[in-house]
């Protein structure tokens, strides 16, 4: 076990390695919309220290301070010791789910998690009916609230819903048309905002793996990534899903050269939380079976800008459109994977792409409790990006993560701004088509 991993259970260590220079409270989500220093990367580790020492309670109080961090990251990347304030949060967030328990609505959303064929038949009745509760967004970013239901207000706006989920639309195997050459074979894990809400994500994914005549094996029995229990402290759930997943990737992995995913919160999960986790919880094994298996797992734009064509190809077909877009840059591609320049470098061939005075603030989608709970924080912190958006009067914005996609898309419809969302594989995947 790591030196840093072990600090992370040692939450006093955590706490005294803390220089208190303040670097990091200018960049935190939370402090910026609720200027406090208890809710500030500082003090969450002041009290977490208290916390293990014996000095803090954990009480209702101190939960809802636990809970009040969006878990950006933006602390740990401008933090002198690179103090892991994030993990520490997640750990401690496992112990206030024991004793506190976790909502019935969040457990029950975690059992459809672990459970595909019962999401898929919640999600396709969610379908059917959904004109009862819901209408269509006129702009089609969505479904609107007709009146209040619990957690959500009348108004709000929410995912869209797909009629048959992204993995029950497409046969296992797709296989290239130019057969006669030596090809690549992927994987996809499309992550379930991509599977049951915003499906047009996978097609356009699956579309630019076409034209680039690449093999696609789409796998039928992955389960959730795990993000939303662990960012909860549903470790359970955490446990069961992460080991599930890699027992069945370890069935085909050998076969394909590298599996994708269109999402910042799963990839950062998979390839960088899973094996983080079996660390925290003294299980070695798993460790070393996550980080074997996810040495192939890319998020989809880098792999295809590394080891494809496709940037060449979509420069050969020179400025395409007049329409304009603005990059966002999700907390967990960029802070957590480093990734930002080649979402960029593909879109920018055929679109006006005009940066955003700060791309990579974070939008405060902030998880499960943040957007319900606690989602007076995630509407105070997505307005200012709102109006960041607003200014580079841009038609669309592009992130590739669907979290960020909820946040950013219920922020311009608060603040009234016409600017669209779509991943940057759609864009890509429309401009192929040209």
């Amino acid at each position: 076990m790591s030196k840093q991993i072990e600090d992370i259970f040692d939450f006093s260590k955590t706490s005294d390695d803390c220089i208190k220079c303040g670097k990091c409270i200018p960049v935190c989500t939370i402090h910026q919309i609720n200027a406090d220093e208890t809710t500030s990367p500082r003090g969450f580790i002041e009290l977490l220290g208290a916390y293990k020492k014996g000095h803090l309670e954990l009480d209702q109080n101190a939960k809802d301070i636990f809970e009040s961090c969006f878990l950006c990251t933006q602390c740990v990347d401008v933090c002198p010791n690179s103090l892991p304030t994030d993990m520490v949060i997640e750990e401690v967030r496992a112990d206030i789910a024991e004793k506190f328990g976790i909502s019935w609505f969040k457990r029950g959303f975690f059992f459809l998690l672990r459970n595909r064929k019962i999401m898929d038949f919640v999600m396709k009745f969610g379908y059917a009916f959904k004109s009862c509760a819901l209408s269509q967004d006129k702009e089609d970013r969505g479904l609107r609230a007709r009146f209040s239901l619990p957690m959500v207000k009348k108004g709000r706006l929410l995912p869209s819903m797909a009629k048959t989920s992204f993995l029950n639309s497409y046969p296992e195997e797709i296989i290239a048309k130019d057969i006669g050459q030596k090809r690549q074979r992927v994987a996809l894990f499309i992550g379930c905002l991509a599977n049951y809400n915003y499906k047009g994500i996978g097609d356009s994914l699956v579309d630019i793996l076409a034209d680039l005549n690449i093999d696609i094996f789409i796998p039928k029995k992955q389960l959730c990534c795990s993000a939303p229990a662990y960012f909860t402290g549903d470790m359970s759930s955490v446990e069961y899903m992460t080991k599930k997943n890699i027992e069945y990737f370890e069935t085909f992995m050998d076969e394909c050269d590298a599996m994708l995913i269109p999402e910042a919160t799963c990839s950062a999960m998979i390839t960088h939380d899973w094996a983080i986790f079996f660390a925290n919880h003294d299980m070695p094994d798993w460790e070393h079976r996550a980080k074997e298996v996810t040495k192939k797992i890319f998020m989809a734009t880098v792999w295809l800008h590394d080891n494809t064509p496709l940037e060449d190809v979509l420069k050969a077909k020179g400025h395409i459109f007049d329409e304009t877009i603005t990059y966002h840059d999700p907390c967990h591609a960029k802070k957590v994977q480093g990734i930002y320049k080649e979402p960029r470098n593909l879109l920018s061939p055929n679109y006006n792409l005009i940066e955003m005075s700060d791309s990579d603030r974070c939008c405060g989608f902030g998880g499960v409790t943040m957007q319900t709970e606690k989602f007076k924080f995630a509407q105070l912190a997505g307005l200012p990006k709102a109006q960041m958006i607003k200014e580079t009067k841009a038609h669309f914005v592009s992130a590739e993560c669907s979290a960020c996609r909820v946040q950013l898309s219920e922020a311009l419809n608060h603040a009234e701004v016409d600017t669209i969302f779509k991943n940057p594989l759609e864009l890509i995947s429309e401009a192929l088509k040209k």
